[in-house]
Formats: structure tokens, sequence, C-alpha cells
């Protein structure tokens, strides 16, 4: 008897939540991405998948898409780790894994890094995850014409403060 033959086979139901959140996967490391430090990202996709294990019974469809569900679990756990570790560090890198040293790109990290948390979460969620304005509001808990409104307040921010860098 080899130890494969010893292996309990998987939960059915572990085999379907795997199979449900797979398809988001890309999009919640990406968030996390933008939200915490590189060395934190996997532990907050990791954290958020064991939260969303947890409490997969409370999901309802009803009251939103599986995608906003997962990306509000990620903010959440963004958010939490940032409050009790360190402060995040900025670096960018392209998809194919090349450090970015680009000051304006830099600046924008860091101007970004300014905004407030819902306004960056905004910002993240639209330009960099690239979700609509519907999935952004769902996301963030809010009407669509809030995260309208953020994402106008954030951009005018933004001006200002990559306007400020500038000169």
């Amino acid at each position: 008897m080899t130890g494969e033959d010893c292996a309990p086979a998987p939960d059915a139901s572990a085999v379907e939540f795997a199979a449900w959140v797979g398809p988001h996967l890309a999009a919640m490391n990406h968030l996390a991405a933008r939200l915490v430090a590189p060395a934190d990202r996997e532990d907050v996709v990791q954290e958020s998948l064991v939260r969303a294990w947890r409490r997969r019974s409370t999901y309802d469809a009803t009251r939103g898409s599986a995608p906003g569900w997962l990306l509000a679990i990620v903010s959440d756990q963004a958010r939490r780790r940032r409050t009790r570790m360190r402060p995040p560090v900025v670096v960018l890198e392209e998809s194919d894994g090349a450090v970015v040293d680009s000051s304006r790109d830099i600046d924008l990290e860091r101007a970004i890094a300014q905004l407030s948390h819902r306004r960056r979460l905004a910002v993240n969620l639209h330009y960099f995850v690239g979700l609509d304005v519907a999935s952004c509001a769902e996301v963030m808990g809010c009407a669509e014409g809030t995260v309208k409104a953020t994402l106008h307040q954030a951009r005018a921010q933004l001006l200002v403060l990559l306007d400020d860098g500038s000169q």
C-alpha cells in the first residue's frame, strides 16, 4: 500500500470551493498587490481564502457577486494587515517581473499612498484591478454614485499631489 492509497479523498465541499474561487484568484492577487507590501501579498490572499472558506455559508448570491464578495474580503484583510504591520514599501513591477524605476510612476504610487483608504481602494479597484463602477460599488459596499464621486475626488486630489511634486 502506497502513501497515496492512505490519503483521504478531498472533501467534496473543498473541491467545489476551490473551483468556485479559482476564476477570481488573479483579481484577488492583483488587489492584494496594490494594497499591501509585496512580501505581504500572498499572506493577505491566503488569509482571505481562509476567511472566505470559514464564512462560505454566509455568501448570498442575491446580495452580490462572488468576485465582489471575495475582493471585499481581500480589501478587509489588507486593511487589517496594514494596521497591525509595518508601513507598506512601494515596489513597482512590470508583469514580466522587471522593476520599474520611472520617477513618474514612483511619484504616482506615492500620491496614491497619500489618498484616504476609501479613495485608494476605489482607484486600485477601478484602474488597477479593472473593475467597472458597479463592481467597485459592490466591493466597497456603497452606491455606484458614491464610487463615481470617490473616483472624481481621488483624481482631483492626485492632480494636486502630482502637481505639487513636480515643482
